[in-house]
């Protein structure tokens, strides 16, 4: 639904047959998965876990002599094959998918909307030709009033025009040409000449022909995109973030050297003097030429100062977009890694909590699944635009949510293990009575009698 609302726009009007919007609803679903996937991981192992509490499987087997991480092992064994495919996914699949996606959405872009002449409307879709026709028969195919200037000679203005009472509309048999049956009109063409020649004649019936091969979607070479970063896999990553890291130090050494250049190094004029004037009539004809040319030298500085205050903000832009292009690439590196190790901790963060609160189906369960989740997804994505926008590196903006969320793993997992009653509504409640008891037993020996 997002993805549709998101590009409703590009798809409305273009007459596509529906295999291409499946095609690119197919290729949008990948980008769904690193969200789908460590969810699904969570409240999976919410629910199983939460199910075998709630029907006290979980004290049947612990009594047996098995411990949690015992019960754990063949989920936790599910949970890194998944792992390890979610990580083949995201360096083999998902470059691919988005390259499709990116092509195909492009042609889509790129596509005349379909053929559609409404009544009383100029229609100039059809290059070289303008159309309008004042009324459709309800049938669709039948016309009346038709007005059609033909562009097709670029001379400019309207050389021909061509008019006729009425026609029929219908496309050939192979649809590449749409064909028109005019009867009863006129044709109106100037000539070029000094006395604007021009020919004016009437006809019965006539056939026009109009190419439609414009209309056809053409498919683009996916070559142009293939060198995105959305579109490599890990080794090419690699190679890219070289090659961009080079680009990027070799524009810093020329901004440097810029900077230096544009230098203005400024001498004492007391040291001027004494090593190029030793005369005194020189040094006072000297210090008149100074005062004379000093509004001149001024002038002269602070315009250099300026050009080089331009220049330096430009290639300062130059480099801020090197580094944006190079972190970019950086984070697409490390979420090939991000997704398989969020989907090992939401793991160990699911099953204890499942354990610990012992409700299972799709109530409780579901509602932390989905809080934990949007605490790691929030967190993801705000430090990765932190990463992109240059204010912090890649590498520590994609594991921060991780690195978060490992403590907390390992805390459920102790607490778990230790058949800990974190969540268990009755041991805060009890809390809550003791402390209301010890208020009131001291009231009562404060109270006089």
């Amino acid at each position: 639904m997002q993805f549709l609302w998101k590009y409703i726009d590009e798809l409305v009007g273009k007459g596509l047959e529906w295999y291409l919007v499946a095609e690119l609803l197919f290729y949008a679903s990948a980008n769904l998965v690193p969200m789908a996937l460590p969810l699904a991981i969570l409240l999976a192992s919410i629910m199983t876990f939460g199910s075998f509490g709630e029907h006290y499987e979980l004290v049947a087997m612990k009594s047996s002599g098995m411990g949690l991480f015992r019960i754990m092992f063949p989920l936790l064994l599910v949970t890194l094959f998944t792992s390890m495919s979610a990580f083949m996914f995201t360096n083999y699949i998902w470059p691919k998918a988005n390259l499709e996606f990116a092509t195909l959405l492009y042609d889509i872009r790129h596509k005349k909307p379909a053929f559609d002449i409404t009544d009383g409307t100029y229609y100039s879709g059809i290059e070289g030709y303008v159309i309008r026709v004042a009324k459709k028969d309800p049938d669709g195919q039948g016309l009346n009033d038709i007005l059609i200037y033909d562009h097709t000679n670029e001379k400019g203005g309207n050389p021909h025009v061509i008019r006729a009472e009425k026609g029929r509309m219908e496309m050939s048999a192979d649809e590449r040409y749409l064909l028109f049956e005019l009867e009863n009109g006129s044709s109106y063409e100037e000539l070029e000449g000094e006395n604007k020649p021009h020919i004016l004649s009437e006809f019965d019936s006539e056939i026009m022909r109009f190419d439609l091969s414009g209309f056809e979607m053409e498919r683009t070479d996916k070559e142009i995109f293939k060198d995105n970063y959305q579109m490599l896999t890990l080794g090419q990553l690699e190679e890219a973030i070289d090659s961009h890291s080079v680009r990027h130090v070799r524009k810093k050494h020329e901004l440097d050297a810029n900077i230096i250049n544009r230098t203005i190094k400024i001498k004492d004029l007391d040291s001027v003097k004494k090593t190029l004037v030793t005369d005194s009539a020189m040094i006072a004809q000297f210090e008149h030429f100074v005062d004379i040319r000093q509004d001149q030298f001024m002038e002269t500085a602070i315009s250099n100062l300026r050009q080089t205050k331009t220049n330096l903000g430009s290639k300062g832009e130059i480099l801020a977009g090197s580094l944006r292009n190079i972190n970019r690439h950086l984070i697409e590196w490390h979420r090939k890694f991000t997704l398989s190790i969020a989907c090992i901790i939401l793991f160990f963060i699911g099953a204890p909590l499942g354990a610990i609160i012992r409700k299972g189906g799709l109530g409780l369960p579901v509602v932390i699944s989905v809080l934990f989740f949007l605490a790691y997804h929030i967190t993801s994505i705000t430090f990765e635009k932190l990463a992109k926008q240059n204010e912090i590196e890649a590498g520590k903006a994609m594991w921060v949510a991780t690195i978060i969320l490992l403590p907390i793993g390992l805390y459920l997992t102790y607490q778990a293990s230790t058949d800990s009653k974190i969540l268990d509504l009755e041991t805060y409640t009890k809390g809550i009575e003791r402390i209301f008891k010890i208020f009131k037993r001291k009231k009562r020996l404060t109270t006089p009698e």
